[in-house]
C-alpha cells in the first residue's frame, strides 16, 4: 500500500500499486466502493498486466482518509487525486473510472491534463440528476439533509442497496457518503458531459447494453467518443463480465 499527503491538513490518500515496466495506469473506484475490491480480478487480467497500476481509494472512501472539513465535490475529488498522482511521479495516465469514478476522472483529465492520457468510463456519470427517494446511489442519499443522513437516513439507505454494494458503502465514511453523493448529483459547471466532449484525448465508454440506448450517444460519438454497449451484465461491468471488461478496456487503450 502506497500513500500521500493530498490536503493542507495532512490527510492522506491511499492506493494499491501494481509494478510494471509501462504506464502509467489509473483506477477509480464509484461511489461507496474501493478501488482494489472493485478493480483487482481487471487489473490483474493477462489482457492488463505490465503497466504500472495504481488502484487508488478517494478521500472517505476505503483505505483513505476521511476529513470531515472537506467539501467532497467531483472538483475537489479530482484536486487532492492530481495532488497524490504527483506525488506518485504519475504524468500521462490511462485513467479507467467506473460510475463517480469515471466522474472525477473526467473532471481531472479537465483540471489536470498533463496527468491524464486516455480515458476509460464505465458507465459513469455525466449529467446532474434530481434527487429521487425511490433511487439508490447518489440520487437517493441526495434527497436526506445531511443531518438526517447521519440520524438514520443511512440505515434506510443500507436497505435499498442491498448486501453487496453495502459490502463497501459501509466501509464509507458517512459524512463523505452523503457529501459525495449530492455533490455527484449536483454535477460540475460545465457538465461533466460537456467537459468530456471538448476533451481531446481519447475517451472511451462502456454502458451496459440492457440499460441502452445511452442518452445522448449520438453528440458523444461526434465528439470522437468510443461509445460501447456491453451484453450481459449491469452497472459493475467489471465484477458482472470480466473477461468482455478486460477486452474492450485493453482495445481502447491500445487504440
Amino acid at each position: 500500500m502506497r500513500d500521500a499527503v493530498v490536503t493542507a491538513g495532512g490527510d492522506r490518500m491511499r492506493w494499491v500499486e501494481l509494478p510494471g515496466s509501462d504506464g502509467p495506469r489509473v483506477f477509480l473506484h464509484g461511489l461507496g466502493s474501493t478501488a482494489p475490491a472493485y478493480f483487482a480480478e481487471a487489473a490483474a487480467h493477462p489482457l492488463l498486466t505490465g503497466p504500472r497500476t495504481l488502484l487508488v481509494d478517494l478521500l472517505g472512501h476505503g483505505l483513505s482518509d476521511r476529513p470531515q472539513d472537506f467539501d467532497y465535490s467531483l472538483e475537489s475529488h479530482a484536486d487532492t487525486l492530481a495532488a497524490a498522482l504527483t506525488a506518485a511521479g504519475v504524468t500521462g495516465a490511462e485513467v479507467i473510472g467506473h460510475s463517480m469514478g469515471g466522474s472525477v476522472a473526467i473532471v481531472l483529465a479537465d483540471r489536470h491534463p498533463e496527468l491524464v492520457s486516455k480515458l476509460v468510463l464505465v458507465d459513469a456519470n455525466l449529467d446532474p440528476v434530481e434527487p429521487s427517494k425511490h433511487a439508490v446511489g447518489s440520487s437517493g442519499i441526495a434527497t436526506y439533509s445531511e443531518a438526517e443522513f447521519l440520524d438514520g437516513g443511512w440505515e434506510e439507505v443500507r436497505d435499498r442497496v442491498g448486501a453487496f454494494w453495502w459490502t463497501t458503502m459501509r466501509l464509507t465514511d458517512r459524512t463523505a457518503l452523503h457529501r459525495s453523493a449530492t455533490r455527484l448529483a449536483r454535477g460540475t459547471v460545465p457538465t461533466m458531459r460537456e467537459l468530456l466532449v471538448r476533451s481531446r484525448i481519447p475517451r472511451t465508454f462502456l454502458y451496459p447494453e440492457a440499460d441502452g440506448p445511452l442518452p445522448g450517444e449520438d453528440g458523444l460519438r461526434e465528439a470522437g467518443v468510443s461509445v460501447v454497449a456491453v451484453a450481459d451484465c449491469g452497472h459493475n461491468i467489471m465484477l458482472d463480465a470480466p473477461e468482455a471488461f478486460a477486452s474492450l478496456v485493453a482495445a481502447a487503450l491500445a487504440a
